[in-house]
């Protein structure tokens, strides 16, 4: 219970249902909002079903991909369509923290169902947003520093000629012996050999986590919108942008796992409660959607904020994380065939997920 209790993605989750008694209180509803029929009520719910299925397989295969893809000489990571499809994945979620997340939140923010003060006078949803990039990047070095004090003190006694064969990177301390003559490795490699690997490793692990954080609680946030919504004409189009939206930033997610090196096990859990989310919020949605007002001051104000913190979390990541760790690589500053190649796929990333904007 305790690992689930600190674990973050459960943490997210529990979040989002601490807050939802309060995203469910109507003081103010707009002067534009129909009345629903039960016709229209019907074809809704057959929408939301639809959604529910379709986001469902969509999420499961776009984060599912990249892994599944790892064993494909291909899809490997040490490969340049790696770089490739990372650049498209950084590009989608970049475009969802500015294009999709961002105005949602300065939508809620400056709705005029709120009072003037102090949300009309004071610009919130950058302001939030800045900070949570702040404290994400906070995480980011505190954890990854405890981790490299924690576990990169030790040097690893290996073989010698395993080191001779390229099983291990870095420095061996050969003895010579003058009466056999030849060289013995001794089997001792640098420490920074290891502390290079371990700390990629805990890298990508760190920043798998906080970018699923982020990605998830966006995702339970407009699953809700949907299944509150009583409009077929509103849902409709929703539908298959958010399919796309949920594939594309599968794909980016899916990515960052593949290259964290879990255990199959945490691979499973964290490809779970990614596609799981947003069908979760959308059933959510369907069974509060008789009191839920997504206009109530209360709702606005608790979607608006954690919209803006969740932009922070996914702008910060893709610019940092994904997009600068990967341009700035030797391997790819010194190949400008795959420069150019990546920042056509970062731009067709971003270009992609903006387009998807106009229906969702």
């Amino acid at each position: 219970m305790n690992k689930l209790r600190n674990n973050p993605f459960f943490s997210s989750l529990f979040l989002c249902l601490l807050y939802l008694p309060i995203l469910v209180s109507a003081d103010c509803t707009c002067e534009n909002e129909l009345p629903h029929n039960s016709s229209n009520k019907t074809k809704a719910l057959k929408y939301k079903l639809v959604a529910i299925s379709s986001i469902l397989i969509a999420g499961a295969l776009g984060v599912s991909l990249p892994i599944l893809g790892k064993k494909h000489p291909t899809f490997r990571t040490e490969n340049n369509m790696f770089f490739l499809i990372k650049a498209f994945a950084g590009g989608v979620i970049l475009a969802t923290g500015f294009v999709h997340i961002l105005p949602d939140a300065y939508e809620s923010l400056s709705s005029p169902c709120l009072s003037e003060k102090p949300w009309g006078v004071f610009p919130f949803t950058g302001f939030l947003a800045m900070v949570s990039a702040i404290v994400t990047m906070m995480i980011d070095a505190f954890a990854t520093s405890f981790y490299k004090r924690s576990h990169f003190n030790k040097a690893l006694p290996v073989n010698g000629d395993e080191e001779m064969g390229g099983e291990h990177e870095g420095h061996v301390h050969v003895h010579t012996h003058a009466t056999h003559g030849h060289a013995h490795g001794s089997a001792l490699v640098s420490e920074d050999s290891r502390s290079s690997h371990q700390y990629h490793v805990i890298r990508h692990r760190i920043i798998s986590q906080v970018l699923e954080v982020g990605i998830v609680v966006h995702s339970v946030i407009i699953g809700m919108a949907l299944g509150a919504s009583q409009s077929a004409n509103t849902i409709k189009p929703l539908v298959a942008a958010l399919t796309f939206h949920q594939f594309f930033e599968g794909m980016g997610l899916g990515g960052c796992i593949c290259q964290a090196k879990f255990k199959s096990r945490a691979i499973a859990i964290m490809l779970l409660f990614f596609s799981l989310t947003t069908p979760t919020g959308i059933a959510l949605g369907m069974g509060i959607s008789k009191i839920y007002n997504e206009n109530s001051p209360k709702a606005l104000v608790v979607e608006g904020i954690l919209n803006s913190l969740s932009a922070g979390i996914l702008i910060y990541m893709s610019l940092v994380d994904l997009l600068a760790a990967d341009f700035m690589n030797p391997r790819m500053q010194s190949n400008i065939k795959l420069q150019l190649g990546s920042n056509l796929s970062l731009l067709l990333g971003v270009a992609s997920m903006s387009l998807l904007a106009k229906w969702s």
